[in-house]
Parts: structure tokens; sequence; C-alpha cells
């Protein structure tokens, strides 16, 4: 069975780990299983996942720290596996930053719809394949720390920036109206200066020359934008 995501468990429970692990490569996930605890963050830089399992009471470090440490470097989602059951562990997990949080004894039914239901919604709509490896373009954009990059440059974003680009790339070739790039951006699009698009736009389009992508977002008047790569995209001039 092909791979779609990669996941990444922290638990030091070696029956519990070994079990997730099993079942997630049977439904087709490519599993990293963390056993030295002294090595997490290195791991996950390294391995860049699309969502982690993170235990609360682990070695050296426990994981609301863990929680913290992801959170300051990507979105990727969390979901907190632990046997805590009170309600304040479960608060902070979130507060710090976790998407979902599963009580001990482990329900695999659960967790299975837990995860396919975080990833849905984290990498697209029933997408199939994180964004990673849908990537065909030159330019390759970063979910961990809001950046583009080409060829060793790197371009770094703000959240609506990213959000923007995003929503161009995967929509390649294909006119996005402005509403759908300012619902995309803004909750609440009533209360947006329409302004504020063209400057988000202009500030993409500024940092795509950077790389030397020139003119890649073109406006279609009284419609929206369409982001068009061609056959000169990358080329300085």
């Amino acid at each position: 069975m092909t791979s779609l995501f990669k996941i990444m468990i922290v638990e030091d429970d070696i029956k519990i780990r070994t079990l997730m692990t099993d079942i997630l490569q049977k439904y087709g996930y490519a599993v990293v299983e963390v056993v030295d605890f002294l090595q997490v963050e290195k791991i996950f830089e390294q391995e860049a996942p699309q969502l982690v399992l993170l235990d609360l009471n682990l070695p050296y470090y426990d994981g609301f720290y863990y929680c913290r440490v992801f959170r300051r470097k990507t979105t990727v989602p969390i979901i907190i596996i632990s046997a805590r059951d009170e309600e304040s562990s479960q608060v902070l997990s979130m507060e710090l930053g976790a998407d979902d949080y599963i009580v001990k004894p482990l329900n695999i039914q659960v967790l299975l719809a837990k995860i396919m239901a975080i990833l849905r919604r984290g990498y697209g709509e029933y997408s199939g394949k994180p964004e990673a490896e849908k990537e065909t373009l030159p330019i390759h954009l970063d979910d961990r720390n809001f950046s583009i990059s080409h060829n060793g440059m790197v371009e770094e974003l703000s959240k609506n920036e990213y959000k923007l680009l995003k929503k161009l790339m995967e929509k390649k070739d294909t006119i996005v109206s402005r509403e759908e790039l300012l619902e995309e951006l803004w909750d609440d699009v009533h209360f947006v200066v329409d302004n504020t698009l063209t400057v988000n736009v202009t500030r993409v389009k500024s940092k795509l020359a950077n790389l030397g992508f020139q003119d890649v977002i073109k406006v279609k008047r009284g419609v929206g934008y369409i982001f068009e790569l061609g056959q000169t995209g990358g080329s300085r001039s």
C-alpha cells in the first residue's frame, strides 16, 4: 500500500507505540517512531511529519514542552494521547496548540477517525496526499515556517501571505475569485477593506520576484487572480 502521510509517534510505552505503528502502517501511513527521547526535536526537524501523536508523560521533557516547541516551528497537526483524563490537562494542551486530545486506554477506531479528519482539514478535503507529495512546482512552499524557497534562496511570508499563495498554487492555471481569496484569508470578509487583498497580493508578487519568478500572479480584472508559472518562471530578468 502506498504511504499517504508521515506520522510521528512520541510515546514511551513500547506496547502502545508498537500497536499504533502496526495499525497506522496497515492503513498506509508512513510512521516515524521516537525511541531516543533526547533526540525528539532533532527527529521532528529531520523527518518533517504531517502529523504528530504525542504522549504527555515522557522521559526528560513532558508532552506540554514538546507541544510548545513544535508550535514555535510549525503548524503541523498534533494529537495528544494520554492517560491524564483531567480537564485541566486537556485545556492546557489545546491552549498550547494541540488539535485534539485522546484519553487512554486507546480506542484505535477513534484514533484513526480523528487522524483522517485532521489530515483532511489540514491538507485539503479528501486530497489523499500531503502538500509536499503533490508539489511539482520549482517553488517550495514550507508550511512549517511560512516561507517560500527556490535554488537555496528563501523568502519569509506572513500567515496571510502564505495562505494566499498556497491557495493560488493549489489552483495553478485557474482563476481564483477575489471573494474566494478573501474568505480563505479572513473569517469575516465584511470587515475587510477591499484594498487589503491587493496589498497582500502585491507583497507576495514582490517576494516571488526576489526568487526570480516575475509576474507569475496575474490580475484578471473584475474576476480575481491566476497563478501561471509559464516557461520562463524562475529566470532572472
